[in-house]
């Protein structure tokens, strides 16, 4: 005499694969939005001074009384100048 297996719809609910392909995807992303959750709170972000503007004003101030970009600026200039030297390649 021989056993025959069950059919596969007779199986138990953890035994089918495609059941783990629709749980687990979504039990993947919870597990991940948990983790963020933790991180965040774990870590939070510094809070933004109140005289931000200010402070970005007086930056911007000192910035621009000194030369340091001078020679960048320049040869972006020059860069952008057109040469009249060279021969034209229009016919």
């Amino acid at each position: 005499m021989t056993t025959q297996s069950p059919p596969a719809g007779d199986a138990p609910w953890w035994r089918h694969p495609i059941m783990w392909m629709v749980v687990g995807g979504p039990a993947i992303v919870v597990v991940a939005a948990v983790y963020t959750a933790w991180l965040a709170m774990r870590s939070p972000d510094p809070v933004v001074e109140s005289d931000y503007y200010r402070r970005g004003i007086e930056i911007n101030r000192a910035l621009s009384g000194t030369t340091a970009m001078l020679p960048a600026q320049a040869g972006r200039n020059h860069a952008m100048t057109p040469t009249r030297d060279l021969p034209s390649t229009r016919p």
